[in-house]
């Protein structure tokens, strides 16, 4: 092959895809969540970590298959990533030091509720409230606590992944909200189209579901209060839909020039084609109801990829099930494909499925769009029985669809006002 053959529309390499790894609340690994994702399984059900007496949500897409050593948010995170990364390397072929750079999305970090009971009982007594970290930093300093120090701290799973997988440099670990995974796939591939590496490990990894962020989110009305049957909550484009469900899971992707796929024989299982992403500062939770910032995203996206709407032939919607976020995606992509998408382009919502899994999200529905177009196979929206008028799409509604597609548009639309949109194609001829 020629040198140019390896060279997108601007003259940078092909960023092609070689492994993939997932977890979700469907199961481990890629061949059980596919199969469950694409007959309409939902993942969704009663959580059980953590009583939920008096809450008005009681239901999520909790993991809690995996083991861990500390019942806290790194062991978990930490725990999905590193199987997830272990079945992506071994799908991509690639054994011993990784040698490449590391970028991981990680939810903010804060120690649980029980951590902190437990650290304010062994503090020494005040009459003054107002020293509590004072005295927490004292207890600390009479009987160190390595757990609850690294459960504190934002790098710690990062750290922990580039020691066990050998990756190059100082790991990369960032928090854009529910856009973090698309922003590590990112970095990703402007690490290779740079030329500073020939490789990169992306993860994004979620575990931080507790008792502190439902009460949290559903302070902010965002959650599904329809907890009977579980099931069921998630519903997106739907006229009933009423909050999203709340999830956890991972997802790493091993992303290589193409160039140096081929070179070393790598069976190639997509190309990251194009990125985009745009801030949104109407608010610090709600989108701009105007989808200004979206449709920025979208079309930031389309031409970084190099075509334009008509060369999509599936997207994977954010679709969370929030009343608000749906409407102004509908807009968004309204806006961008205009006729197209009225009985032209199907969209779907793996959400309605796994629930939505914040910080890993991105990367989890990236590894869904792969596969996507790897089966031809376009998973459904489940729950759709109720449509809503004002929203016109085909959602492939509650059940799966054969339907060869090339390229795939991927959303994520996050709190903070931070829009990332991933274009992915099949391998060139």
């Amino acid at each position: 092959m020629t040198a140019t053959a390896y060279q997108d529309h601007l003259g940078r390499p092909i960023v092609a895809v070689t492994g993939m790894g997932i977890i979700t609340s469907l199961g481990q690994g890629l061949s059980d969540n596919w199969a469950a994702l694409t007959s309409g399984t939902s993942g969704i059900h009663e959580i059980n970590r953590f009583p939920t007496e008096g809450l008005s949500t009681r239901i999520a897409g909790t993991v809690d298959f995996i083991g861990i050593p500390v019942p806290n948010a790194v062991e978990r995170s930490y725990a999905f990533a590193r199987e997830t990364t272990i079945e992506a390397l071994a799908n991509a072929g690639l054994s011993g030091d990784f040698n490449g750079p590391l970028f991981l999305a990680a939810p903010p970090i804060e120690p649980e509720w029980s951590a902190r009971f437990e650290l304010a009982d062994r503090s020494p007594a005040s009459d003054h409230p107002g020293d509590a970290y004072e005295r927490f930093l004292t207890a600390l300093r009479q009987r160190p606590d390595p757990a609850f120090h690294e459960a504190a701290l934002f790098g710690a799973i990062s750290e922990r992944l580039a020691d066990r997988f050998g990756t190059r440099g100082l790991p990369v670990t960032l928090s854009t909200a529910c856009a973090s995974g698309v922003t590590a796939i990112q970095l990703g591939i402007e690490a290779i189209r740079q030329g500073r590496t020939d490789r990169a490990l992306t993860v994004a990894t979620d575990g931080s579901l507790s008792a502190e962020a439902l009460i949290r989110f559903s302070l902010l009305s965002a959650l599904s209060t329809q907890n009977d049957p579980p099931t069921k909550a998630s519903k997106p484009f739907s006229k009933d839909r009423d909050g999203f469900v709340i999830a956890e899971g991972a997802a790493t992707l091993v992303l290589e020039s193409l160039e140096s796929a081929v070179a070393r024989g790598a069976k190639v299982l997509g190309i990251m084609k194009g990125a985009g992403d745009k801030a949104d500062s109407f608010h610090r939770t709600r989108s701009s109801p105007d989808g200004g910032p979206a449709i920025a995203t979208i079309r930031a996206a389309l031409a970084d990829a190099g075509i334009d709407e008509s060369g999509i032939g599936y997207i994977n919607a954010h679709g969370t099930s929030t009343p608000e976020n749906d409407k102004m995606e509908y807009g968004a992509m309204s806006a961008v494909f205009g006729d197209r998408l009225v009985g032209g382009i199907p969209v779907s919502s793996n959400k309605s499925m796994i629930g939505h899994t914040l910080t890993a999200a991105g990367a989890v529905e990236a590894v869904f769009s792969l596969q996507t177009m790897l089966t031809g196979t376009l998973p459904p929206t489940i729950n759709y029985n109720n449509p809503d008028p004002s929203i016109v799409l085909d959602v492939v509604p509650n059940k799966k669809r054969e339907a060869q597609v090339s390229a795939v548009l991927s959303n994520s639309f996050g709190f903070g006002g931070q829009n990332a949109s991933l274009v992915m194609a099949l391998e060139p001829a």
